[in-house]
Protein backbone atom coordinates (compact mmCIF):
# COMPACT_ATOMS: atom_id res chain seq x y z
CA UNK A 1 0.00 0.00 0.00
CA UNK A 2 1.24 3.20 -0.93
CA UNK A 3 1.73 6.15 1.52
CA UNK A 4 1.64 9.53 0.54
CA UNK A 5 4.49 11.75 1.78
CA UNK A 6 4.22 15.47 3.40
CA UNK A 7 6.03 17.92 1.37
CA UNK A 8 8.88 19.03 2.81
CA UNK A 9 9.35 23.04 3.21
CA UNK A 10 11.59 22.98 0.31
CA UNK A 11 8.93 21.42 -1.63
CA UNK A 12 6.46 23.32 -0.35
CA UNK A 13 8.27 26.81 -1.45
CA UNK A 14 9.10 25.56 -4.95
CA UNK A 15 5.31 24.62 -5.06
CA UNK A 16 4.15 28.52 -4.37
CA UNK A 17 7.28 29.52 -6.67
CA UNK A 18 5.46 27.40 -9.60
CA UNK A 19 2.52 27.83 -9.37
CA UNK A 20 3.40 31.46 -8.88
CA UNK A 21 4.55 31.43 -12.35
CA UNK A 22 1.47 30.13 -13.85
CA UNK A 23 -0.15 32.49 -12.16
CA UNK A 24 1.91 35.16 -13.29
CA UNK A 25 2.04 33.93 -17.01
CA UNK A 26 -2.06 33.72 -17.04
CA UNK A 27 -2.79 36.94 -15.47
CA UNK A 28 -0.47 38.80 -18.34
CA UNK A 29 -1.70 36.85 -21.27
CA UNK A 30 -5.49 38.40 -20.28
CA UNK A 31 -3.90 41.26 -19.90
CA UNK A 32 -1.50 41.23 -22.98
CA UNK A 33 -4.98 40.41 -24.87
CA UNK A 34 -6.06 43.65 -24.36
CA UNK A 35 -3.25 45.41 -26.24
CA UNK A 36 -2.17 42.89 -28.60
CA UNK A 37 -5.13 41.44 -30.64
CA UNK A 38 -5.46 44.42 -32.69
CA UNK A 39 -1.92 44.64 -33.35
CA UNK A 40 -2.18 40.72 -34.74
CA UNK A 41 -4.82 41.43 -36.63
CA UNK A 42 -3.18 43.96 -38.73
CA UNK A 43 0.05 41.36 -39.02
CA UNK A 44 -2.29 38.70 -40.02
CA UNK A 45 -3.47 40.71 -42.52
CA UNK A 46 0.22 41.98 -43.72
CA UNK A 47 1.08 38.41 -44.00
CA UNK A 48 -1.63 37.15 -45.88
CA UNK A 49 -1.67 39.63 -48.56
CA UNK A 50 2.43 39.32 -48.96
CA UNK A 51 1.99 35.08 -49.30
CA UNK A 52 -0.93 35.99 -51.73
CA UNK A 53 1.11 37.82 -53.71
CA UNK A 54 3.81 35.06 -53.71
CA UNK A 55 5.88 36.65 -51.28
CA UNK A 56 7.39 34.97 -48.14
CA UNK A 57 8.01 35.70 -44.78
CA UNK A 58 11.43 35.90 -43.64
CA UNK A 59 12.28 35.93 -39.86
CA UNK A 60 14.96 36.27 -37.59
CA UNK A 61 15.43 36.81 -33.18
CA UNK A 62 18.13 35.35 -30.80
CA UNK A 63 18.25 32.86 -28.57
CA UNK A 64 14.93 31.97 -27.43
CA UNK A 65 13.62 34.81 -30.03
CA UNK A 66 15.65 32.14 -32.99
CA UNK A 67 13.92 29.46 -31.85
CA UNK A 68 10.50 30.94 -32.17
CA UNK A 69 11.74 31.96 -35.20
CA UNK A 70 12.22 28.44 -36.29
CA UNK A 71 9.16 27.49 -34.47
CA UNK A 72 7.15 29.97 -36.87
CA UNK A 73 8.93 29.27 -39.96
CA UNK A 74 7.80 25.21 -39.64
CA UNK A 75 4.70 25.93 -38.73
CA UNK A 76 4.15 27.88 -42.35
CA UNK A 77 6.08 25.71 -43.90
CA UNK A 78 4.92 22.55 -42.91
CA UNK A 79 1.41 23.20 -41.30
CA UNK A 80 -0.22 24.44 -38.03
CA UNK A 81 -3.48 22.51 -37.11
CA UNK A 82 -4.92 22.10 -40.72
CA UNK A 83 -4.05 20.68 -43.79
CA UNK A 84 -2.67 23.03 -46.68
CA UNK A 85 -0.25 23.33 -48.69
CA UNK A 86 3.13 24.87 -47.57
CA UNK A 87 3.69 28.77 -46.85
CA UNK A 88 6.80 29.97 -47.54
CA UNK A 89 9.14 31.10 -44.54
CA UNK A 90 12.40 30.83 -43.86
CA UNK A 91 14.07 31.58 -40.39
CA UNK A 92 17.00 33.25 -40.97
CA UNK A 93 18.92 31.52 -37.67
CA UNK A 94 19.34 28.14 -38.98
CA UNK A 95 22.13 28.15 -41.49
CA UNK A 96 25.65 28.19 -39.34
CA UNK A 97 27.63 28.44 -42.69
CA UNK A 98 26.40 31.40 -43.05
CA UNK A 99 25.95 33.16 -39.88
CA UNK A 100 29.02 32.31 -38.46
CA UNK A 101 30.75 33.45 -42.22
CA UNK A 102 29.01 36.63 -41.72
CA UNK A 103 30.10 36.83 -38.04
CA UNK A 104 33.74 35.98 -38.63
CA UNK A 105 33.92 38.40 -42.31
CA UNK A 106 32.11 41.03 -41.18
CA UNK A 107 30.19 41.17 -37.97
CA UNK A 108 27.88 39.57 -35.52
CA UNK A 109 25.15 42.64 -35.85
CA UNK A 110 24.96 42.30 -39.76
CA UNK A 111 24.25 38.05 -39.73
CA UNK A 112 20.40 38.64 -40.30
CA UNK A 113 20.63 41.98 -42.68
CA UNK A 114 23.05 40.46 -44.86
CA UNK A 115 20.23 37.49 -45.58
CA UNK A 116 17.53 40.18 -45.85
CA UNK A 117 19.43 41.84 -48.32
CA UNK A 118 20.44 39.20 -50.41
CA UNK A 119 16.99 37.33 -50.01
CA UNK A 120 14.35 39.83 -49.34
CA UNK A 121 11.81 40.87 -52.03
CA UNK A 122 9.18 44.13 -52.16
CA UNK A 123 6.20 41.67 -51.65
CA UNK A 124 8.03 40.05 -48.44
CA UNK A 125 7.37 40.39 -44.70
CA UNK A 126 10.22 40.70 -42.37
CA UNK A 127 8.91 39.02 -38.63
CA UNK A 128 11.88 40.48 -36.26
CA UNK A 129 11.44 38.95 -32.60
CA UNK A 130 13.47 40.61 -29.52
CA UNK A 131 12.49 40.39 -26.19
CA UNK A 132 14.25 44.08 -25.80
CA UNK A 133 13.26 45.47 -28.20
CA UNK A 134 17.09 46.15 -28.17
CA UNK A 135 18.79 43.43 -30.25
CA UNK A 136 21.74 45.39 -32.49
CA UNK A 137 21.32 42.50 -35.20
CA UNK A 138 17.68 42.62 -35.26
CA UNK A 139 17.28 46.21 -35.23
CA UNK A 140 19.96 46.20 -38.36
CA UNK A 141 17.51 43.62 -40.57
CA UNK A 142 14.85 45.66 -40.01
CA UNK A 143 16.90 48.32 -42.10
CA UNK A 144 17.98 46.11 -44.56
CA UNK A 145 13.80 45.37 -45.29
CA UNK A 146 13.27 48.75 -45.35
CA UNK A 147 15.73 49.39 -48.13
CA UNK A 148 14.21 46.12 -49.71
CA UNK A 149 11.01 47.84 -49.35
CA UNK A 150 9.74 45.01 -47.00
CA UNK A 151 7.05 45.68 -43.97
CA UNK A 152 8.13 44.69 -40.88
CA UNK A 153 5.93 43.00 -37.71
CA UNK A 154 7.98 43.30 -35.20
CA UNK A 155 7.40 40.67 -31.62
CA UNK A 156 8.86 42.69 -28.83
CA UNK A 157 8.87 43.92 -25.17
CA UNK A 158 9.73 46.30 -22.61
CA UNK A 159 8.15 49.20 -24.26
CA UNK A 160 9.32 48.29 -27.68
CA UNK A 161 13.04 49.64 -27.29
CA UNK A 162 15.38 50.78 -30.04
CA UNK A 163 13.06 48.70 -32.66
CA UNK A 164 10.07 50.53 -32.03
CA UNK A 165 11.72 53.36 -33.10
CA UNK A 166 12.85 52.21 -36.50
CA UNK A 167 8.85 50.83 -37.51
CA UNK A 168 7.64 52.80 -40.35
CA UNK A 169 3.89 53.89 -40.02
CA UNK A 170 3.00 50.88 -42.29
CA UNK A 171 5.25 48.21 -40.13
CA UNK A 172 3.34 46.88 -36.97
CA UNK A 173 4.93 46.03 -33.41
CA UNK A 174 3.31 43.58 -31.08
CA UNK A 175 4.61 45.22 -28.12
CA UNK A 176 3.99 42.49 -24.80
CA UNK A 177 3.29 44.84 -21.98
CA UNK A 178 6.07 43.44 -19.15
CA UNK A 179 9.70 43.43 -18.66
CA UNK A 180 10.58 39.91 -17.65
CA UNK A 181 12.32 38.44 -20.51
CA UNK A 182 10.37 34.83 -19.40
CA UNK A 183 7.02 36.10 -19.57
CA UNK A 184 7.48 38.22 -23.05
CA UNK A 185 8.28 34.84 -24.31
CA UNK A 186 5.94 33.06 -23.15
CA UNK A 187 3.16 35.99 -24.96
CA UNK A 188 5.32 35.92 -27.71
CA UNK A 189 4.82 32.19 -28.52
CA UNK A 190 0.77 32.76 -27.92
CA UNK A 191 1.28 35.61 -30.32
CA UNK A 192 2.64 33.29 -32.97
CA UNK A 193 0.11 30.55 -32.96
CA UNK A 194 -2.50 33.40 -33.07
CA UNK A 195 -0.59 34.34 -36.22
CA UNK A 196 -0.35 30.68 -37.67
CA UNK A 197 -4.64 30.12 -36.85
CA UNK A 198 -5.34 33.93 -38.45
CA UNK A 199 -2.80 33.14 -41.40
CA UNK A 200 -4.99 29.58 -41.56
CA UNK A 201 -8.54 31.19 -41.25
CA UNK A 202 -7.92 34.07 -43.74
CA UNK A 203 -6.82 31.80 -46.07
CA UNK A 204 -8.76 28.11 -45.42
CA UNK A 205 -11.69 29.72 -43.73
CA UNK A 206 -12.95 29.09 -40.63
CA UNK A 207 -13.87 25.62 -39.24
Amino acid sequence: MNTITPPTSVETGLLTRVQGHFNDSAQLKLKAAEVMAVPICRAIDIMVKCLLANGKILACGNGGSAADSQHFSAELLNRFERERPGLAAIALTTDTSTLTAIANDYDYNKVFSKQVSALGQPNDVLLAISTSGNSKNVAHAIVAAHDREMRVVALTGRGGGEIGKLLSEEDINICVPHSQTARIQEVHLVALHCLCDGIDTTLLGAE
